[in-house]
């Protein structure tokens, strides 16, 4: 292609990139499909771009048939919203706006274009749910809370005595039509989540004691009783638990349980036991793709899966019978509690779907048969080339994506990027790359500027089963980054980049594989990583989340510390010879500070040209947008200091 041609094409682009600036880029979030099928609420925004807060959502009801927006709530302008909750009839919607600068939680109920504030509380609540006869609503509230909930939010100052105040994360309820908050589950545990039993006279939930950030790789499976408070335990299973969910029959729990290394980040085998107690039985055992959500709806069980590169519905038989795809698509899903919502006869499903090159919409209908029914985001067009990459490494076989440059120009070679993912037990999933804080900004930035992008999921990611989840214990940094040297070498062979042009990223587990990987390849000509890990020995005492590393090592740092100090870059340190920019927040949780700080000094020691970058009150997630652009900017302007221009 002529050089004339491309600019051409890079002025269009351009034009077309103002044009659509002009209409913000909408998300949908946290999408609730109503019992009847007939309505979806969701928390809905729009992006121009350049906000110094993350854009403000409101509660959105639209019809599931049309699209056409029914009703929108939006009765705090200063809150941030959770996720809605359909009462089981249908026509009321349970919402909690968090006020964070005010430190108050309200709980609403919505009907009719009105939303009426049940109650107030001090402190940080979510996680609405209507009682199965509609008359309470009940959620998870933090009375006085220190932080928001979650490891990877800013933690509290680390001042006075440590450890003697803990948040504890309760279950609440109060009546369907206001009133006072009735504290349910004990003050000693903390309830990470939870559902109620079909009789509306308890709650099945995951929980532990102490620490909230800390104990949930250690949570049980508990039944709680909705009179008394009383908890029982159910089930202790080895495994890590998500979305516990009841028999219509009341008899037994299904849950999602797996080697997971962070809250939220949900992925495993389907398991089932007995509401009285007994030991979990594995449904699904074998299945080559990772479970991610989970719903009984009637007689059956429903569940969403990644499946290699695709989304898939799934109807499991809970005897342990073969599991039947009711649908599937190489799509990013999203729904309030998994990755589709379901209507109550399980016929039904919505969600918030998107890919790399298609913006994202809602889909409804009934399965197989999702169509979009919102078209708030059809001008946004395609900003990058994709292509999904397939390889083997070891006896694995290993799947990725590659990102590039909608125009290439003929016997040119470009300089390419490996953005390696969290977890290490997550995906690189299909996101749209385009305008906006909330479309992929640093793909659609790289792209632009003519880099390739290398997305791979190595062993110890999710998609194809839990022995492919489970084949990074004991051996993170090893396996793993082989499969990702195999990954490039791929992508060599079907896209036009320049190997010797060839920069590494990532942030949590990334960062410590891009720590890992500047210290043990000389392949890399320069590397950022963000809230990475140097020294697991040390790591194991300074985070907040230190029970999520038994699963992973097997024993802790002091009873078997040679398996922690071999995975632990700074060993290698003398052979890094990469240009590395880190960064960190200052109140990380989970990956504290001082292990880039660590990693930091290593480098000027070893003379290796580096900076290190620590943001201001900013947790694991950086969540203030002039944080993220100046991480961005920083990002770009290393990689293209040390790969050259991407135009070369």
């Amino acid at each position: 292609m002529k050089i004339h041609q491309l600019k051409a094409i890079a002025l269009f682009t351009a034009l077309a990139g103002a044009a659509q600036a002009s209409a913000p880029l909408r998300e949908y979030r946290a999408l609730a499909l109503s019992g009847p099928g007939e309505h979806i609420a969701a928390l809905e925004s729009a992006d121009p771009g350049g906000l110094a807060q993350r854009p403000h959502a409101s509660v959105i009801v639209r019809d599931a048939a049309s699209g056409a927006i029914v009703h929108e709530y939006d009765p705090c302008a200063s809150c941030m919203y959770t996720a809605p909750n359909w009462a089981p009839d249908g026509r009321r919607v349970a919402f909690v706006g968090v006020d964070a600068k005010a430190g108050t939680a309200t709980l609403y109920s919505a009907a009719q274009g009105r939303a009426v504030a049940l109650l107030s509380l001090k402190g940080v609540a979510s996680a609405a749910r209507w009682s199965p006869d509609g008359t309470q609503v009940a959620l998870l509230a933090t009375l006085g809370a220190r932080k928001l909930s979650g490891a990877v939010e800013a933690g509290a100052r680390l001042v006075g005595e440590i450890g003697a105040e803990e948040d504890v994360q309760r279950i609440a309820v109060a009546a369907a039509d206001g009133g006072a908050l009735r504290l349910v589950s004990p003050d000693d545990t903390y309830i990470y989540e939870y559902n109620w039993t079909p009789d509306g006279r308890g709650f099945v939930a995951t929980g532990a004691k102490g620490n909230g950030d800390n104990n949930w790789w250690v949570a049980k499976l508990l039944h709680v009783d909705a009179a008394s408070g009383a908890l029982r335990v159910v089930a202790a299973p080895a495994t890590q638990m998500n979305l516990p969910t009841v028999s219509p029959d009341g008899r037994s729990v299904a849950f999602i349980g797996g080697l997971m290394s962070d809250f939220g980040s949900i992925g495993g085998d389907v398991y089932t036991v007995a509401l009285a107690g007994g030991t979990p039985r594995n449904i699904t055992p074998g299945f080559a793709g990772t479970v991610n959500g989970l719903a009984w709806r009637g007689p059956q069980l429903l569940a969403t899966a990644l499946v290699g590169s695709d989304m898939a519905a799934l109807a499991l038989d809970p005897a342990g019978g073969p599991a039947r795809t009711l649908w599937s698509a190489p799509v990013g899903s999203s729904a309030a509690d998994g990755r589709l919502s379901f209507s109550a006869d399980g016929t039904m499903a919505a969600a918030a779907q998107e890919d790399y090159r298609r913006a994202a919409h809602i889909v409804a209908g009934r399965l197989p048969q999702l169509r979009p029914i919102s078209r708030d985001n059809e001008g946004f067009g395609p900003q990058v080339s994709v292509r999904n990459i397939n390889w083997r490494s070891d006896e694995h076989r290993v799947q990725g994506w590659l990102l590039g440059p909608l125009e290439v120009e003929a016997g040119k070679t470009y300089p390419m990027v490996v953005i390696v993912h969290g977890g290490p037990a997550a995906a690189a999933s299909p996101r749209y790359v385009g305008p906006g804080e909330q479309a992929n900004p640093l793909v659609r930035e790289l792209t632009a500027q003519g880099y390739f992008v290398f997305m791979p999921n190595p062993r110890g990611s999710y998609g194809q089963g839990q022995a492919f989840t489970r084949a990074n214990v004991r051996d993170f940094g090893g396996g793993d980054l082989r499969d990702i040297l195999a990954g490039i070498d791929a992508v060599a062979k079907v896209a036009p980049v320049d190997p010797q042009r060839l920069g590494l990223m990532g942030h949590s587990y990334g960062g410590f594989m891009t720590m890992w990987g500047v210290t043990h390849s000389q392949r890399f000509k320069a590397a950022v990583a963000g809230a990475g890990i140097a020294n697991w020995i040390s790591y194991y005492g300074q985070n907040g989340i230190d029970q999520w590393m038994i699963p992973f090592f097997g024993a802790s740092a002091y009873d078997d510390p040679a398996i922690y100090r071999a995975a632990s870059p700074i060993e290698s340190i003398k052979a890094a010879k990469t240009p590395t920019l880190v960064y960190v927040g200052e109140r990380d949780v989970e990956c504290p500070p001082a292990q880039s700080m660590e990693f930091w000094r290593g480098l000027r020691a070893m003379g290796v040209p580096s900076s290190l970058v620590i943001y201001d009150g900013e947790g694991h997630a950086l969540r203030k947008p002039d944080n993220q652009r100046d991480v961005r900017r920083r990002t770009l302007a290393w990689f293209a200091r040390y790969l050259g221009p991407a135009s070369q």
